[in-house]
């Protein structure tokens, strides 16, 4: 492992270190009494489910445990082995880079509630793919809060990203065309579209991120090239409703969770990759420009068990 990914998952342990520490703790008080009996994998299995893993993990690590350990005593150490083998077995089939198509300029739409880092994401991307070489552009679509198009036109100056905006109240599918005309102009490889997240009232929204894809086919049929729900990590269980809503209303193609450091729920993730199988292309777990990075199954599942990298258990 390299010095850049062993700090990577140094910091994604200690951005996990609460969902692990509430975890990992409450595996230990039920397994006080050694024994792995139908009471004690119960208890189990109901202390997973609340860490928000979901039943069908809670139910696989169960049983996993019960095939040759029954009625015998398990360290808490060998419990969390156990879950981080089933979990990553489970986020290997969603961890999946960001890849952009052959189109150029790519689309990606940037959806979700308000709250859960859209703005921020888009800019952390766009920050992403220049340090790849590639021409960005982003557009403030969500014309419904001046705090939006303003947070993004401050980031796009910090990082270097020209930003199309328009007054509040404008037409955010207005909007989106005239970015993607300029786009086309210039060259980009790439543009971000920062949307609105209001689910008060999801006849709206629908209507609203409808015209814009409508838009936008009328320059490129193909387009949008990708759309990226961003999920909060620390909703927990509500995460897996915004999946819901954002999947029938926009057709997610990909998925990234932000604040991931702090929160005790990072349990989340796994209950949304069973149920849905949506890639999730990245994770944030900070505020800095830099702190998004590709979502890694194994470093995330043995950080969430409180469990060392892979290859420091022989140090």
């Amino acid at each position: 492992m390299s010095e850049e990914t062993q700090g990577w998952f140094a910091q994604l342990r200690q951005g996990l270190a609460r969902t692990s520490a509430s975890l990992t703790g409450n595996v230990a008080s039920v397994l006080t009494k050694r024994k792995l009996d139908e009471e004690t994998l119960d208890e189990l299995e109901e202390v997973l489910i609340k860490a928000d893993l979901g039943p069908a993990m809670a139910g696989r690590v169960r049983e996993e445990l019960s095939h040759s350990r029954h009625e015998k005593g398990i360290a808490p150490e060998a419990v969390r082995e156990v879950l981080a083998t089933e979990i990553s077995k489970v986020l290997q089939q969603v961890a999946k880079p960001l890849e952009l198509s052959a189109a150029r300029p790519n689309v990606i739409l940037i959806v979700g509630v308000n709250g859960t880092g859209k703005t921020t994401t888009a800019a952390k991307l766009a920050n992403n793919f220049m340090r790849e070489g590639r021409s960005v552009l982003l557009a403030a679509g969500d014309t419904f809060r001046a705090a939006a198009i303003d947070q993004l036109e401050l980031w796009g100056g910090r990082i270097g990203v020209e930003v199309v905006a328009k007054d509040v109240g404008a037409d955010p599918a207005g909007v989106a065309y005239e970015a993607l005309e300029r786009a086309r102009a210039e060259g980009k490889d790439v543009l971000l579209i920062d949307t609105a997240g209001r689910l008060q009232n999801k006849s709206d929204l629908m209507a609203e991120l409808a015209k814009i894809v409508r838009v936008l086919k009328k320059l490129d049929e193909t387009a949008p090239h990708g759309v990226l729900l961003v999920l909060d990590a620390t909703t927990g269980q509500n995460a897996l409703a915004q999946v819901e809503v954002f999947k029938e209303i926009a057709g997610v193609t990909g998925l990234v969770v932000t604040k991931l450091d702090g929160t005790a729920r990072g349990g989340i993730l796994v209950a949304i990759a069973e149920r849905y199988g949506i890639p999730i292309n990245a994770i944030g777990i900070g505020e800095g420009i830099d702190d998004l990075e590709p979502f890694g199954a194994d470093g995330f599942a043995r950080a969430i068990a409180g469990l060392e990298a892979p290859n420091e258990q022989a140090a």
